[in-house]
Formats: C-alpha cells, sequence, structure tokens
C-alpha cells in the first residue's frame, strides 16, 4: 500500500490550505475524464464540457499533451505540484511556475505518467506553455466566475477538519479524506492502497489541499522539501443541491431560516452555513439566534470552533415538515 512515514515534527507543522491551481487542476481533470461524481458536479460538466472540446479539437497537440499528463496509473509531476504553504499565491503567480518548468523535466514526467516512451510528436519544447494556456482557459471559464464561492466551501471544509483534528485526533481528520486513505497511527499514514514503496516524511513540508470536485492526488517537490495531498470536499457542492426544505417549513420559518435548520442534521460552523447557503454571516448569524432562542437548535464549542446542530424539537419539527411533503401517511380513525 502507499504508506507515509510522518515524522512528528512534520505533522506538528503540517497544514491545510488553499490553492486556485488545485481548483482549476481538478476541474480539468473532471472534464478531461468526462465523468461526474453527483448530481452539482454532473451540472457543471454539462455547462463546460462542450467548450472544453471544442477547445482541444481546435488544439490537438494540447489534447495529447493532457491526456499524457492524466496517464493511466499517474499524473504528470509539473502538471500536479505541490502549492504555497501559505495558501497566499494568486492564481496567475502559480501558473507562472507550470510556465517556467523546463520542457525537458515536462518531457520526463510525461514519460512516468505514460508508463511508457514519449510519442514523437509530443518530443518539443512548447509544452510547458501548451498546459499553462489550457489551465488559463479552465480558470476563466469555469473556476473564476465562481470562485469566491467556491472560496467560502473550502474554507468551510478546513473549518471543519480542524475542528475534527482538535476533537478527536488525526484518525478523525484524515481518515476517508481520500479512497483507501487512513490515520494507522504511530506517523504512519495509508494514503492509497496501492503496493508503492512507503515514504519517509522528515524535514519537509506537508500540506493538505482541499477542491470542490471530486478529484484529488498526492505532490511533492523533485527536492522533497514539500508534500502534498489534494482531497475532494465531502460532498459540498452536492450537499448544497440536495438539501431540500419542505415547503410548510419554510412557511413556518421562512426559506432561508428553514434552509439553515435543514443543513443542521449534522454539527456546522457559521461558516459552513455561510458557504452552503451563499448567504451572508449577518444573515447566517440572525437565524441561527432565532433557532436558538426557539429551542430547536443547540450549540457546543470544539476547540475554536463553535458547531451548531438541531435540537430534539428541531428534529421532530424538520421530520414532521418532510412526512407532510411526502403526503398524509394517517391511517383511518387517527387524527388530533
Amino acid at each position: 500500500m502507499g504508506l507515509w512515514h510522518i515524522s512528528t515534527d512534520t505533522l506538528a507543522d503540517s497544514r491545510f490550505v488553499i490553492s486556485p491551481l488545485a481548483e482549476t487542476t481538478a476541474c480539468l481533470k473532471v472534464l478531461e475524464t468526462g465523468a461526474a461524481q453527483h448530481p452539482g458536479e454532473r451540472a457543471w460538466l454539462d455547462a463546460h464540457l462542450p467548450a472544453y472540446r471544442e477547445r482541444l479539437a481546435a488544439d490537438p497537440l494540447t489534447a495529447r499533451t493532457i491526456k499524457a499528463a492524466f496517464g493511466p496509473t499517474w499524473n504528470a509531476d509539473y502538471l500536479t505540484r505541490p502549492p504555497d504553504p501559505e495558501g497566499r499565491l494568486s492564481f496567475e503567480e502559480e501558473l507562472a511556475e507550470i510556465r517556467q518548468t523546463p520542457p525537458e523535466a515536462v518531457r520526463a514526467d510525461l514519460t512516468v505518467s505514460l508508463g511508457g516512451p514519449l510519442p514523437p510528436e509530443l518530443d518539443r519544447d512548447d509544452l510547458p506553455e501548451r498546459t499553462a494556456d489550457l489551465l488559463r482557459w479552465v480558470w476563466t471559464r469555469t473556476v473564476q466566475p465562481s470562485w469566491e464561492r467556491r472560496r467560502r466551501i473550502l474554507e468551510a471544509d478546513i473549518a471543519a477538519r480542524t475542528a475534527q483534528l482538535g476533537r478527536a485526533g488525526w484518525s478523525a481528520a484524515l481518515d476517508g479524506l481520500r479512497p483507501g486513505m487512513r490515520w494507522l497511527g504511530d506517523g504512519r499514514l495509508r494514503i492509497n492502497a496501492f503496493d508503492y514503496p512507503p515514504r519517509q516524511l522528515d524535514g519537509t513540508q506537508l500540506l493538505f489541499v482541499p477542491v470542490t470536485l471530486k478529484a484529488g492526488w498526492v505532490a511533492w517537490r523533485a527536492d522533497h522539501t514539500r508534500h502534498a495531498l489534494v482531497y475532494a470536499c465531502s460532498g459540498a457542492l452536492a450537499e448544497a443541491g440536495r438539501a431540500h426544505v419542505p415547503d410548510s417549513l419554510g412557511a413556518l420559518l421562512g426559506p432561508a431560516r428553514a434552509r439553515v435548520l435543514v443543513l443542521l442534521d449534522t454539527p456546522k460552523s457559521t461558516s459552513q452555513l455561510v458557504a452552503l447557503t451563499a448567504q451572508g454571516l449577518g444573515s447566517v448569524g440572525r437565524h441561527l439566534k432565532v433557532l436558538l432562542d426557539a429551542g430547536l437548535a443547540v450549540r457546543r464549542r470544539s476547540g475554536r470552533s463553535v458547531l451548531y446542530f438541531r435540537s430534539a424539537a428541531g428534529e421532530v419539527l424538520v421530520n414532521a415538515a418532510a412526512g407532510d411533503a411526502e403526503g398524509p401517511k394517517r391511517r383511518s380513525g387517527e387524527g388530533f
């Protein structure tokens, strides 16, 4: 299996960061496969896949490059590099690193990702520029217009992971972060189920990087001074679309406040609720105060975060409204 042995110092200095380039690369990966993992992702893919395929049809050499970069068993390292550890770089600043990759390094990475010889048509020096140009196209067309919402979702995921870490340790924060991933204790992190040689992470920076689409990978610098684990948020985009608010509950509480109550089926912070509802922080705060005062929600502190969730009364109200939405179910003779 893929096993990382992480030293105490490396683990203590590890951090969650947001990367516009990682988000764009995840979108590129989903566009390239054409496969959606949940309804929210399907809607996004349907909106952008035709234009992406048209873009590649007009540039077959770049199409061959990207197909090779997302190889059968490995992603080309030049395309999936660890982000800045402070998470402060803009998309263009991150993209400049790909554009400046030496052509010979790109060709070597593509040989690895392909698992065989590089096709003659890819033995050229403009592959970094072509890759960067396509990434910029994906960013401009499919990511940048919704970047602020995506950033809020990523921040909410980081807040939730950090709360889990403070509450129950690394096992709670990292288990299931990616398929097959599990914290084994004693500094051992199983990153996948593949039979790769163990890797020692000592004297390196370890970054955990969320993205909103169901794509993920591991990455490291050639000098091994930085490692990154890119993972998909826990259904963030799909969850916002699936949270159905019964009409009767919306009429009673108001649609916006009812939506907050429905989302409190599991503990959430205010930042998570802001991301999932697209409401402002002040509005979410007012809704939470009303729900708390009415006894429909409760709160508890977890580390530095305050998490909100439905009370027993809130559960009864939501379940009753959901039952009404499904239609009358009382048997003959039942009533009030």
